[in-house]
């Protein structure tokens, strides 16, 4: 504490005390507004009328009467279409990248062949490689797969597929099954358990918590993405919302295409709500039984 701004003696005293109450509720007032405020505002306006958003896009709080806009939003417009195609996307990235993340993690971690660290290393440099330098191949792949003519674009495969190479996934499961008790492996070796089966009894239910971080960050990482799905997904039947909103901006009443774009982002954020509380408890016990 002596390093600190304040000494323990001044700390004691109420009026310091009461000044960094001050200063930490200005703090936290100031981190809502700035991250619930846009959203905030995106719902009030969304339950205006256009009019009066572009007159007084402040006002817009007062205003919120127009709870039509919502179902507007899914008639005559294929929102529902889009945000399932959207969905179907999500979740095939979130169990690709699981899939790929527990095998490559479990390969460098737990199995430990001579040329794990090479294996290490190699997903460790891509890292640093900027994902626009990768574009290009990964397109003239898609469009044809490894010389053989077959063509993923306009198919969910051109987005599963690419998710499951993240680096950023694979070391940080890795990380955690490194932090497994080798005692467990060695047991399960002794009992006579091969690779598949200690990799489903034993290494699957420890690493869950991270799986379902990685799963949840890869999901939502592919319902925001943008650029990649413009590219492969190019067919309006399989095309996800990210990639439409443009047009239906352009087809659509301002207010009725800002409900569109609370439906799109109050999905992810409900996902997020909804799983974090099983996954930071399944977190604390996956940490509990370490200690």
């Amino acid at each position: 504490m002596s390093g600190g701004l304040l000494t323990p003696a001044e700390l004691r005293r109420a009026r310091t005390r009461w000044v960094l109450r001050g200063v930490h509720a200005a703090v936290l007032a100031g981190l809502v507004v700035a991250g619930l405020g846009p959203l905030l505002w995106l719902v009030a306006a969304s339950l205006g009328e256009t009019t009066d958003v572009l007159r007084d896009p402040l006002g817009v709080f007062g205003r919120m009467t127009e709870w039509h806009h919502y179902a507007d939003a899914f008639r005559g417009v294929d929102t529902a279409r889009l945000l399932g195609n959207t969905l179907a996307m999500a979740a095939g990235s979130a169990v690709t990248t699981v899939v790929v993340a527990l095998s490559a993690g479990y390969v460098i971690a737990i199995m430990r062949p001579r040329w794990a660290p090479l294996l290490s290393a190699g997903i460790l440099a891509t890292v640093f490689l900027p994902a626009i330098v990768s574009f290009v191949p990964l397109y003239l792949t898609v469009v044809d797969l490894f010389g053989t003519g077959i063509s993923l674009q306009n198919t969910f495969w051109a987005v599963w597929l690419p998710a499951g190479a993240n680096a950023f996934a694979v070391l940080l499961v890795t990380g955690y099954l490194r932090g497994i008790p080798r005692e467990l492996i060695e047991a399960a070796e002794i009992d006579g358990a091969g690779p598949l089966r200690i990799l489903w009894s034993v290494v699957l239910p420890a690493a869950r918590p991270i799986l379902g971080v990685v799963a949840l960050l890869a999901a939502i990482g592919a319902w925001k993405d943008y650029l990649w799905p413009s590219l492969v997904l190019t067919d309006p039947k399989v095309r996800p919302i990210s990639v439409a909103l443009p047009m239906l901006e352009r087809t659509n009443d301002l207010t009725t295409f800002f409900a569109i774009l609370v439906v799109s982002a109050l999905i992810p954020i409900g996902l997020f709500l909804v799983f974090q509380r099983p996954l930071l408890a399944s977190a604390g016990l996956s940490a509990g039984m370490k200690d």
